[in-house]
């Protein structure tokens, strides 16, 4: 195995390119262009604008640090030709992170969360209205799984597997599931594990899907999967534990979103409940967790994920 140091911003600024570049391509103009139906060209800026230019990206570089993990050499690049698994590893990375962006839009309407910034700039039906953004969200989760389902390059069953574990993750008993708890605890004092329940599915099981999703681009053995499930689930959490730290010790600069929205609309958080301190305890332990659980997967090339893991909880934006 090599000793060499791994440069965790290094390989993050190759993949983010490729994302990057991916999603400009697939969420256009010219590539509905050969449909019968072309897109409006408005409906399509809407959708450019939710998407591009903006975020953490982190689902993404999830899905491409877990396939990388279970199928190959770590060396800062991705192989090209090795069974289409280069191409269904893209295209996973940019579906998750179109159902993430869908679901920013619709959680910032005036019927939702009522929020004016996201991303350092005005939400999405603050710029393009209400009923275009709804419409323009709508669009990028279908979008989504457009992109897992390509003509060639997928076997019929990677494109099923891959599409069921979205679907799952983002539904009733993923992220929509936690939203609608979250939307019907405005008020309501949840304990502990209600809380934690609640940002599993809010924000965990996308997350841990990304996880998944990259794995299913290669070949993993059962200890492998069962790994990288208690990672994801791991890092799921946490990651929503460190949003609410922020949400209290940071400013909208930092953010690009509008600090202190949880406190002002009496949602619960982690803050709330367990206090500043004992939440960035909490968060160090689920680190702890997801780390552990990366040693037992016996993987070939984690250092990704594990530095992903790290930067999910040290973060500060």
């Amino acid at each position: 195995m090599s000793s060499t140091v791994f440069d965790l911003d290094a390989w993050s600024s190759i993949q983010l390119d490729r994302v990057e570049l991916a999603l400009k391509g697939w969420v256009s103009v010219t590539a509905t262009a050969t449909t019968v139906h072309r897109a409006p060209d408005d409906l399509v800026a809407a959708m450019r604008y939710a998407v591009l230019d903006g975020g953490k990206r982190l689902r993404p570089l999830l899905v491409l640090a877990a396939w990388e993990a279970v199928r190959h050499p770590l060396s800062g690049h991705f192989p090209q030709g090795e069974g289409g698994n280069d191409e269904a590893a893209l295209r996973a990375a940019c579906s998750v992170e179109l159902i993430h962006a869908y679901s920013l839009v619709h959680d910032d309407l005036p019927c939702m969360d009522n929020d004016v910034l996201r991303r350092g700039k005005p939400t999405v039906h603050v710029k393009f209205g209400e009923a275009r953004a709804l419409l323009a969200g709508d669009a990028l989760q279908a979008l989504a799984f457009e992109l897992l389902t390509p003509d060639e390059g997928m076997s019929v069953q990677q494109q099923a597997h891959l599409c069921r574990l979205l679907a799952r993750a983002a539904g009733s008993a993923g992220m929509a599931g936690g939203q609608a708890i979250d939307l019907a605890s405005v008020g309501v004092a949840l304990n502990e594990s209600q809380l934690r329940q609640m940002h599993r599915l809010k924000t965990g099981a996308l997350l841990q899907a990304s996880v998944l999703m990259g794995a299913a681009c290669g070949t993993a053995s059962s200890q492998a999967l069962t790994a990288l499930k208690s990672y994801g689930g791991a890092i799921g959490l946490a990651f929503q534990v460190v949003d609410d730290i922020l949400d209290v010790t940071a400013d909208s600069a930092t953010l690009g979103k509008t600090p202190g929205k949880d406190a002002d609309q009496g949602k619960p958080t982690y803050v709330s409940l367990l206090g500043l301190e004992r939440a960035n305890a909490y968060a160090q332990k689920l680190l702890e967790q997801a780390l552990t659980a990366l040693a037992q997967g016996d993987l070939p090339n984690p250092q990704a994920l594990q530095g992903l893991a790290e930067m999910v909880v040290n973060r500060t934006s």
